[in-house]
């Protein structure tokens, strides 16, 4: 079953449910590129290239990327470029520099919601127009460890948990810490939590059979 899970959830595997839903939010964001000016920057938070490959902008005329991880990337395409940095701070980024800060499914890891509150206050010191993705808190099955919800079990059950069995995309761990790391290190946001956080944006609800799967942010264009 986790491996059926896993098929469906891998975003770069090419027909999977995850990659399917990828692509749709992209057109989402390329319509809204549409009435921008070239050239056009973006700051990419949390990112990495292969994304921006498999949504075809890898070669995008009149567009330049920048990659804001943790740690510095080689790059192979010249239109792209990775640095280090704080998704929470985005240290020694002039403010404005770029025409739209993006993010996809990094939010929820950067720490408790007064971090989060901090990497949107980050993506608006840089950029005026904000793109945002995040898995819903509420959806059934949590997204990472792919585990029914995973999110509502008490810390002491996820600790247990990920010391016996594999989950989703992580391997079963080895010693208490880690277990206990891993299971603090994703903080799912609500679509109240992200109203708070965006109180001015617009939030497009991502569904699967119904019910809520992610949400998508979008501020400072048309908003």
């Amino acid at each position: 079953m986790g491996g059926i899970f896993n098929r469906l959830a891998d975003n770069e595997r090419r027909g999977s449910l995850a990659n399917r839903l990828r692509r749709r939010r992209f057109a989402l964001f390329t319509q809204l590129l549409g009435g921008l000016p070239r050239p056009l920057r973006i700051v990419d938070v949390g990112g990495t290239e292969n994304y921006w490959e498999q949504m075809g902008f890898a070669h995008e005329e009149g567009v330049s990327i920048v990659l804001v991880n943790l740690r510095e990337h080689k790059v192979r395409h010249g239109n792209m470029q990775s640095i280090a940095g704080d998704a929470r701070i985005l240290q020694g980024i002039d403010d404005n520099s770029f025409h739209i800060a993006f993010s996809n499914s990094v939010i929820e890891h950067v720490g408790d919601f007064a971090d989060q509150q901090r990497m949107v206050n980050a993506m608006r010191r840089v950029a005026p127009r904000i793109y945002l993705q995040t898995p819903n808190r509420y959806f059934p099955l949590e997204p990472h460890f792919l585990f029914p919800f995973f999110q509502f079990l008490p810390l002491r059950a996820r600790v247990w948990l990920l010391m016996r069995f594999k989950l989703g995309w992580y391997l079963r761990q080895r010693n208490l810490k880690d277990a206990i790391k891993t299971a603090k290190s994703v903080r799912l946001l609500s679509y109240n939590e992200l109203r708070i956080l965006f109180p001015m944006a617009r939030i497009y609800r991502e569904r699967f059979l119904g019910l809520t799967k992610s949400f998508v942010v979008v501020e400072g264009v048309g908003n």
